[in-house]
């Protein structure tokens, strides 16, 4: 993943609205959970829920299927991963460097 699109992922993710749904979307698991469900759990306005919804689908974050009239959210794992792995890529790479 290039910086700039781990940066657009945090970015998104810094927002505590954004983070509650998204969390909630990773917990659901694979089989996701439909937009009615997140509303219900977290008591977000729908208006403010598909904002934020569109921002997370916007950095690949999360993607979105239609079964009959429920729309349900999937958390995209392997881009969750590859912003973990950025971050933790060189973990203290400069402190076992200075002990030669």
């Amino acid at each position: 993943m290039e910086i700039e699109a781990i940066a657009k992922t945090l970015k998104e993710l810094g927002h505590a609205t954004r983070l509650m749904i998204y969390k909630t979307v990773v917990k659901a698991g694979y089989q996701g959970i439909a937009v009615g469900k997140i509303q219900e759990k977290l008591e977000v306005p729908n208006s403010t829920l598909s904002h934020h919804i569109s921002a997370l689908i916007s950095a690949g974050l999360i993607t979105q299927r239609r079964e009959g009239t429920v729309l349900y959210c999937v958390a995209e794992y392997e881009i969750l991963q590859s912003v973990i792995g950025y971050l933790q890529d060189e973990c203290c790479v400069d402190e076992r460097g200075s002990q030669d």
